[in-house]
């Protein structure tokens, strides 16, 4: 009985840890400064280590990690593409990028939205002084900024949902 008991919190505590993992990556796709991705990837990690990795076959590890190399460099492709296409400088993609980080914890609530809209203004005002040129990079950055979401979304989801369906039905 002990033993049973024993096996029971062990499990438990896994799927809630390997479960938490999972919840924080897909905040992280909205959230720039949670780990996203890598906590996706984490969680799968955890799993083997509490439940086996027989389960999780090579192919398994591949797809993974191709989606998780995917996921970070459009992640700032998308954003890089949407700055530049709107006009912008590389100084406007690296303000985008620091705003991204930065705004959530400079100004709680709203940081998720004005970061990068205002660091890519701030990082184009070195090469611009056209307010009307500042506002259309800024909002360039926001549509790379709910674009990239999107697609971490979808491709976040595609990684937990292959995972499930690896450890159910293979």
């Amino acid at each position: 009985m002990d033993f049973f008991f024993n096996e029971l919190w062990k499990d438990s505590l896994g799927l809630f840890i390997v479960v938490a993992l999972l919840v924080v990556g897909m905040l992280g796709a909205v959230f720039p400064v949670l780990p996203g991705v890598f906590a996706i990837f984490i969680g799968f990690v955890v799993y083997g280590l509490f439940f086996g990795f027989f389960p999780l076959d090579a192919t398994f590890w591949i797809i993974q990690t191709v989606l998780l190399i995917i996921i970070v460099v459009a992640e700032y492709v998308i954003t890089s593409v949407a700055v530049k296409r709107s006009g912008g400088s590389r100084a406007s993609v690296t303000g985008t990028n620091v705003g991204l980080i930065l705004g959530p914890f400079l100004i709680p609530m709203f940081g998720i939205i004005l970061g990068p809209f205002l660091g890519s203004l701030l990082g184009e005002m070195n090469t611009s002084k056209d307010i009307r040129h500042l506002l259309k990079v800024g909002f360039g950055s926001l549509v790379g900024f709910f674009i990239s979401v999107i697609f971490k979304l979808v491709f976040q989801s595609i990684m937990v949902g292959l995972f499930v369906w690896w450890i159910v039905y293979k």
